[in-house]
């Protein structure tokens, strides 16, 4: 038996509508501006994912070296396991991203520990790809105190088996919930030595990836969970309540994933926005130091932070080593970019006047919360007059 998906209340399907009108707007913006939404927005909302994934199990790295990770290049602050941890789960996400418009997709068990073995390789010892040979509990940093006991090992391969049946069959339950409930489960039947969490958010990005999102990555609330991580401990505690409890009610956890997706959604559009501001301010920069469009791109980039080398950047505006080094030099002589280094260990930050214009592009407008969303407009609609006649 397996965490059952909950009866939705009236808010729940609310809060479902809210969502599904925010990945419209998604689908609209990516169509609008596709260079914008499968170049440098896409691949910074990729590297946010897996860095915010990685960061709950304790690999932390910095949003340059989780990018690097993307693009397939050296980390600019090497870690060794933290790096090894942020280029396996590159790799499982990436081949869950090219799995969602597969026509021969099937979910099987064969396929969890494929991924299972993607992400955790660096380390043999964890036994990648293969379940875990005994018990397994979530202990406390520092206290030692039992979180949560696993169900004993000899479940595990039916409970797997039957949450692949729950994928295949999910009958008329919103694929928002049926991803939550897989994110659930996977957790709580905690089928590997290590890794289980990052496999668990994998998955849930797996099920949305196959419901023909426009970009499989802008559903993913991998990121939002990196930056709530007490929050998403602490919701998971109290519905697993310390053991394998499958009876147990799974709204408090769905409600949390449904806010998480509205919340990560709206990200998004705020950044898009942002960027678009950015973006026109630096391309009209551009156009008065008469700079070829192709430098426009790293210095958005070095606008919000980054380091820019000239790999980078050859790889950015598509150029030769020859050109890269001359744009650099000329953007550097502007003082547009500050050059670090020497030689081939030379990398570029973005000037203050970079920084100013993403300062001032900003938007630190809080964070909406759906349910206060439909509340209020529940609210208004009961203070509405109403007319004779008019239902």
């Amino acid at each position: 038996m397996l965490y059952r998906p909950p009866a939705l209340a009236r808010e729940d399907v609310q809060v479902l509508s809210l969502i599904q009108k925010q990945k419209e707007r998604l689908r609209y913006l990516s169509d609008s501006h596709p260079r914008r939404w499968t170049g440098l927005l896409s691949r910074n909302i990729f590297a946010r994912a897996i860095q915010g994934s990685n960061s709950i199990e304790g690999y932390n790295v910095t949003q340059e070296d989780a990018i690097a990770a993307v693009l397939d290049e050296e980390p600019l602050d090497p870690k060794a396991e933290a790096w090894r941890a942020l280029t396996g789960y590159r790799e499982a996400l990436t081949y869950i991203i090219n799995l969602a418009t597969d026509p021969h997709f099937e979910y099987h068990s064969q396929l969890i520990r494929s991924l299972h073995f993607m992400m955790i390789n660096y380390d043999m010892s964890k036994h990648p790809g293969q379940w875990r040979p005994g018990a397994i509990a979530v202990i406390q940093e520092g206290t030692g105190h039992v979180m949560y006991q696993a169900p004993d090992v000899e479940f595990v391969p039916s409970l797997v088996a039957e949450l692949i049946d729950q994928l295949r069959n999910p009958g008329d339950v919103p694929v928002i919930v049926q991803a939550a409930m897989a994110h659930l489960n996977f957790t709580m039947i905690h089928p590997f030595s290590d890794g289980n969490g990052r496999m668990a958010r994998a998955l849930q990005t797996l099920v949305l990836a196959r419901d023909g999102s426009p970009n499989p990555i802008f559903s993913s609330i991998e990121e939002w969970l990196g930056r709530n991580r007490q929050a998403y401990y602490d919701v998971l505690a109290a519905v697993g309540q310390g053991q394998w409890h499958p009876e147990n009610d799974a709204l408090p956890w769905v409600r949390f994933c449904l806010r998480a997706h509205y919340q990560q959604m709206t990200t998004i559009i705020k950044r898009n926005e942002e960027m678009s501001r950015i973006y026109d301010e630096i391309h009209r920069l551009a156009n008065r130091e008469q700079l070829p469009p192709r430098c426009e791109l790293s210095l958005v980039d070095a606008a919000y932070g980054f380091r820019i080398n000239r790999p980078w950047y050859m790889k950015e505006a598509d150029v030769t080593e020859f050109v890269a080094s001359r744009d650099l030099k000329r953007l550097a002589d502007l003082e547009l970019l500050i050059p670090h280094g020497e030689k081939r260990g030379r990398y570029y930050t973005g000037s203050e006047i970079l920084r100013q214009i993403r300062q001032k592009n900003r938007d630190n407008s809080p964070m909406p919360d759906p349910y206060q969303i439909v509340e209020t407009q529940q609210m208004t609609r009961e203070r509405e007059p109403v007319l004779p006649g008019i239902s």
